[in-house]
C-alpha cells in the first residue's frame, strides 16, 4: 500500500512497522536537564502506534548529551573523542533507563541495540542485527538503538543517528521513518530567510534538493543537520521506505505532524531495490572508486555491468569483494558496487576490451569489474 501523505503514517496496513528517531535537542534540554513531560508524551504516543498495530523502533540520540551533563564536561561533551567517549559511556546508562521507565509506564518493554557502522556494513554482522530485530518485534518489545559512541572513532562511526534510522529501518523491514527535528522540515531555503517556504513532498532526492539544505543543528547540541537527513532520505528512497522529517519539539509531536495540518516533509520512496541491493546501496563506506566515461555511464543507467573498457581512473586500494563507488568523468556520483578485480589489476586492464584481459592478467577475465548484480545505481 502506498504511502502518499503524513497521515498514512497511522495507517498500520500502510505502515506496519516504523522507526522514530530522536535527536539529543528532544530529549536533553541545553542545561542538560532531561525533558521529562516530552518523553512521557512520545511514549504515550508510541503506545497509541502499538495499540493500533504498529511496530515501533526507536533510533535515540543524547547519550553523549546526558553524560556531558553528569561529568560536568565543556562542550557538551563533544569538547574531543576522548570526552566524547566518556560521556557517551556515562550517558547511555541513562538513556537506556529513561526509554525503560518511560515505555514500562505504558506497559511497554524496552530493549537495547548499540551499533557501529561496521555492524551495518558487513553483511554477516548485518543479516545478524536484522534478526535479532526481527526477534524484539516479534516478541512486542521496543527496540530501542543507539550508535556505540563509546567506542566508535571517526573512522568507524555513522557520525549522526539520521542515516543509522534508514539502515536500522532497511534492516527491520520497515515502511516508514520519522527523523523527529527541531525544525518543521526541509525548507526551500534557510528557515530562517524571508520567505522560506516548507515542502510538503520531495519526491526523490535530487542536486535542486540538496543545495537547499542547511549544516547547521538548530540546538547546536546534535551531531546533524538537513544535509544528514537527506542523506538518510537517500537511503531509505531506494529500499522502498518512506520518510518524514518533522518537528519534534511539540508535546505529542506524531499528533501534530500526522493530524489534518500534516506538518512536516514527505520523502516518496522512489524504488524497491531487493534487500540485498537496499543494504548494498545504503553503505557509506566505500574502499575506493573507478571514475567511467560517458558510455559506460549511459550503460549502466540502462542497468547494464560496469566493464573494464569504460574506466578512464582508479583511485583507492581495494581488493576483490570490496565495495567501492563510481563517478562519471564530472565527479557525479553514480553507483556503488562489488568490485570484481583488486585495485592494481583494475589498473592494469582500465580501459581495455575484454578480449584483451587475459593477455593481461594471465587468467580468464571475469564477466564484467562489477557485475550488475553487485551494483546499486544512486
Amino acid at each position: 500500500m502506498p504511502i502518499e501523505r503524513l497521515s498514512d503514517f497511522t495507517d498500520s496496513a500502510a505502515v506496519p512497522c516504523l522507526v522514530l528517531k530522536v535527536g539529543s535537542s528532544l530529549l536533553v534540554a541545553k542545561d542538560g536537564a532531561v525533558r521529562e513531560a516530552w518523553i512521557e508524551s512520545l511514549a504515550g504516543e508510541i503506545a497509541v502506534a502499538r495499540g493500533r498495530g504498529q511496530q515501533v523502533i526507536v533510533v535515540s540520540s543524547g547519550a553523549v548529551a546526558l553524560g556531558a551533563a553528569r561529568l560536568g564536561l565543556a562542550a557538551g561533551g563533544r569538547g574531543s573523542l576522548a570526552d566524547a567517549q566518556a560521556a557517551a559511556a556515562v550517558g547511555q546508562i541513562a538513556l537506556a533507563s529513561l526509554w525503560a521507565d518511560k515505555l514500562g509506564a505504558r506497559a511497554l518493554t524496552a530493549a537495547q541495540l548499540l551499533v557501529t557502522i561496521e555492524d551495518l556494513e558487513d553483511r554477516r554482522r548485518y543479516l545478524n542485527a536484522a534478526a535479532t530485530l526481527s526477534t524484539l518485534l516479534g516478541a512486542g518489545v521496543v527496540p530501542v538503538v543507539n550508535e556505540n559512541d563509546s567506542v566508535a572513532t571517526e573512522e568507524i562511526r555513522f557520525g549522526d543517528n539520521d542515516r543509522l534510522a534508514a539502515r536500522v529501518a532497511q534492516a527491520a523491514g520497515a515502511a516508514a521513518v520519522v527523523l523527529l527535528s527541531d525544525v518543521d522540515g526541509l525548507y526551500d531555503r534557510d528557515p530562517r530567510a524571508e520567505g522560506a517556504r516548507l515542502l510538503p513532498r520531495v519526491d526523490g532526492v535530487t542536486e535542486a534538493i540538496h543545495a537547499m539544505a542547511s549544516r547547521a543543528s538548530g540546538s547546536g547540541m546534535g551531531s546533524g543537520g538537513m544535509t544528514s537527513k537527506l542523506q538518510a532520505a537517500e537511503i531509505a528512497e531506494r529500499a522502498g521506505i518512506a520518510l518524514a522529517i518533522v518537528n519534534g519539539t511539540p508535546d505529542a509531536p506524531l499528533g501534530r505532524a500526522f493530524s489534518g495540518e500534516g506538518i512536516g516533509t514527505l520523502f516518496v520512496p522512489r524504488r524497491s531495490d531487493t534487500a540485498r541491493k537496499a543494504w548494498l546501496g545504503g553503505r557509506q563506506r566505500m574502499r575506493g572508486a573507478l571514475v567511467v566515461d560517458s558510455g559506460c555511464a549511459a550503460a549502466l543507467l540502462r542497468g547494464g555491468s560496469l566493464l573494464a573498457a569504460g574506466i578512464e581512473a582508479v583511485e583507492g586500494d581495494f581488493v576483490r569483494g570490496d565495495p567501492v563507488g563510481v563517478r562519471d568523468a564530472d565527479g557525479r556520483p553514480l553507483a556503488q558496487g562489488l568490485v570484481e578485480y583488486s585495485s592494481a589489476e583494475v589498473a592494469r586492464i582500465r580501459g581495455r576490451r575484454s578480449d584483451e584481459i587475459e593477455a593481461l592478467l594471465g587468467y580468464a577475465p571475469r564477466t564484467a569489474v562489477i557485475h550488475r548484480d553487485h551494483l546499486v545505481l544512486l
